[in-house]
């Protein structure tokens, strides 16, 4: 077998330390730790095709992994309609109690809860709905409805649904509300009022950026869960 030194040209080098700026290939022994590393290339980010939904359909709820996930509801028109991925294909499990679209979700493929949305007309629901890894059972609803809600992701047990839209209420929702496993509870609103929104965190450490009030903005909100929230505004530069 071939040496190092034979196929490099060089010994490996031995550092007390590890390099600070190391290149691809190369290889040291660190005479601190007794350990021979090296430095690999990382692999690249990449889209790849997965199984396509049975049914077509926007604006729809999800939750779930890259390999575990559960999509329900969306349109047109309103769709009741739940699909099971698999990480390679979707199948029809059974259906919402009501169909809507823009429905918010969180948990896991076994216990996720699904709230808010629109129904027909259009109506903004406040009806939330568990996910057992089987059926849906309606639970208790919001305290306010509204469509395209933002929901921060936990589980079904402990998550914030902030913001959203009601056209039969001033449009863009300041609310805020956290679900403890069983009801809804309203907490210190939002400072800037908006729907269509992104978010992410913990029923206790969340944030949400971006949507719509009248215009598209680009605010951002930290919430603590305390009741505190701060608003930052970034703008391109």
């Amino acid at each position: 077998m071939a040496t190092y030194k034979e196929i490099k040209g060089t010994q490996i080098e031995a550092v007390a330390t590890d390099p600070s700026n190391p290149v691809e290939g190369q290889v040291w022994y660190n005479t601190t730790s007794n350990v021979l590393k090296g430095q690999a290339a990382t692999g690249t980010a990449a889209w790849a095709s997965g199984g396509n939904l049975n049914t077509a359909r926007n604006t729809l709820g999800g939750a779930g992994t890259q390999t575990a996930a559960l999509a329900f509801g969306g349109q047109s028109p309103n769709r009741a309609l739940t699909e099971s991925y698999n990480g390679s294909s979707w199948t029809e499990v059974n259906d919402l109690n009501l169909a809507r679209n823009g429905p918010a979700g969180t948990g896991t493929p076994s216990s996720i809860i699904a709230f808010g949305g629109e129904g027909a007309a259009p109506t903004p629901k406040n009806e939330t709905e568990l996910w057992n890894g089987t059926n849906w059972t309606e639970v208790n609803n919001l305290n306010t409805a509204g469509f395209s809600r933002v929901g921060s992701i936990l589980s079904s047990t402990a998550a914030v649904a902030m913001g959203g839209w009601s056209p039969t209420l001033p449009g863009a929702l300041d609310n805020t509300e956290i679900w403890n496993g069983t009801n809804w509870t309203e907490t210190t609103d939002m400072s800037t009022a908006r729907g269509y929104a992104g978010s992410g965190g913990t029923s206790t450490v969340a944030i949400s950026f971006g949507g719509y009030t009248t215009t598209t903005v680009a605010t951002t909100e930290e919430f603590t869960g305390a009741g505190v929230s701060q608003t930052r505004t970034f703008t391109d530069s």
